[in-house]
């Protein structure tokens, strides 16, 4: 079965963001959409996208990673992996249940000179709710500019990887 990419902005940023227009012009397929207002209106509309879909690989930056998390609990059974870019793990808006640990691979990528959301924050929280965590810390900034067009987008996008 084939998986659904899905690529989730973060919150001062756009689908037409430098990552989003990345994604559109590298994986087509991707589904790449606009997410505004407060976490709970984002949350609405990522849920109305991914309705009936199955197999998702989703990439979440900052803001759009703890929405791609927060998703994941609720849906894990829909989710084949995450790829979190400097995921905003440490706000408020995320609340995990203390003894549910998300199953499915999870890549992160986070800047050590992140002065946006606190990378070491989000590894000690990474650490307690992914049990298949593969966690890189970078030499970058919460952009990750540097970092992100030079990973391996294609094999990345693979449940399998």
């Amino acid at each position: 079965m084939e998986n659904t990419l899905v690529f989730i902005h973060g919150l001062e940023s756009t689908a037409q963001g430098t990552k989003g227009q990345f994604f559109h012009q590298n994986f087509p397929q991707m589904l790449i959409e606009n997410y505004t207002g407060n976490f709970a209106a984002r949350m609405l509309k990522l849920s109305a996208v991914l309705t009936g879909k199955t197999n998702l690989i989703i990439v979440g930056s900052s803001y759009g990673g703890l929405m791609a998390v927060q998703y994941a609990m609720k849906n894990e059974i829909r989710v084949k992996k995450l790829i979190l870019l400097a995921p905003a793990l440490n706000l408020p808006e995320f609340s995990p249940k203390p003894d549910k640990m998300l199953q499915l691979p999870v890549i992160v990528y986070h800047g050590i000179n992140d002065n946006i959301v606190d990378p070491f924050a989000v590894k000690n929280i990474a650490v307690k709710i992914f049990r298949q965590l593969d966690h890189h810390f970078v030499n970058d900034d919460h952009s990750l500019h540097k970092t992100f067009p030079l990973l391996d987008w294609r094999n990345l996008l693979q449940s399998d990887y």
